[in-house]
């Protein structure tokens, strides 16, 4: 049950993604044709082409990469933050299987995310293997039972079974009136702001951001006390 839910035992994620390719044109031949077959299924307008929907690349595992993964999780009265990010994608994501490894591996860890079992927890795992690193326990779904899968997502709870809409993370953060920080980015712009300015340190405090609101988020459906501001830690 929700309410019995121990706090201390979850990881709060978020990541952000980028097209693999700074444009279109810098894909190879083959990967072209491959996305020419993905953009016939994505235009709502004859007119567009596969170099116009080419900026919607990094949202699929198969043309997009991870540039940052922020986590954050309750260490007593604290709530500690930490990214792992750069232009290296393998090291970045070998360093959190080497977190999940070492510190989520019992029966009663959890990942928690928003839209994370459509999103980041499947995103994570494909990336891990074009990469070649191996699943750490928490991401192997295969043959597991629904209730034995640990993840955790936040916009699947506020559903209650009704599969109907989305419900972004900024919507359920403001009907909660929870604070969060005016920010010069959203997540439409990640891909600009990575391949034209290759500003990681403003991605990863975008993305940072979005974790503390999933933590804020999973309190108010706890009922408890949103995380205050002095409490929250963020690491090197």
């Amino acid at each position: 049950m929700l309410y019995q839910l121990n706090l201390s035992r979850v990881l709060f994620l978020d990541i952000e993604t980028v097209s693999l390719e700074s444009a279109y044109e810098n894909l190879s031949e083959r990967m072209q044709k491959l996305w020419n077959r993905k953009a016939s299924h994505l235009k709502t307008d004859e007119k567009e082409s596969p170099e116009q929907l080419y900026g919607r690349a990094g949202i699929y595992a198969e043309f997009g990469k991870i540039i940052v993964i922020s986590v954050g999780y309750f260490n007593g009265s604290e709530f500690r933050l930490k990214s792992f990010y750069g232009d290296n994608e393998k090291q970045l994501l070998q360093e959190f299987a080497t977190l999940l490894n070492r510190h989520y591996a019992n029966a009663d860890d959890l990942l928690c995310a928003h839209n994370g079992k459509e999103f980041d927890f499947p995103y994570i795992a494909r990336r891990m293997m074009i990469n070649g690193i191996e699943l750490p326990a928490i991401l192997q779904i295969a043959g597991k039972k629904p209730w034995e899968v640990k993840h955790l997502d936040t916009m699947e709870l506020w559903k209650f079974g009704d599969y109907k809409s989305y419900t972004s993370l900024d919507l359920l953060t403001a009907i909660f009136d929870i604070p969060t920080p005016k920010d010069d980015i959203d997540g439409s712009q990640v891909g600009k702001v990575y391949w034209e300015q290759h500003d990681l340190e403003r991605i990863r405090h975008y993305c940072q951001k979005d974790v503390l609101a999933i933590a804020q988020l999973m309190r108010r459906y706890l009922n408890l006390p949103l995380i205050k501001d002095e409490q929250v830690v963020i690491s090197a």
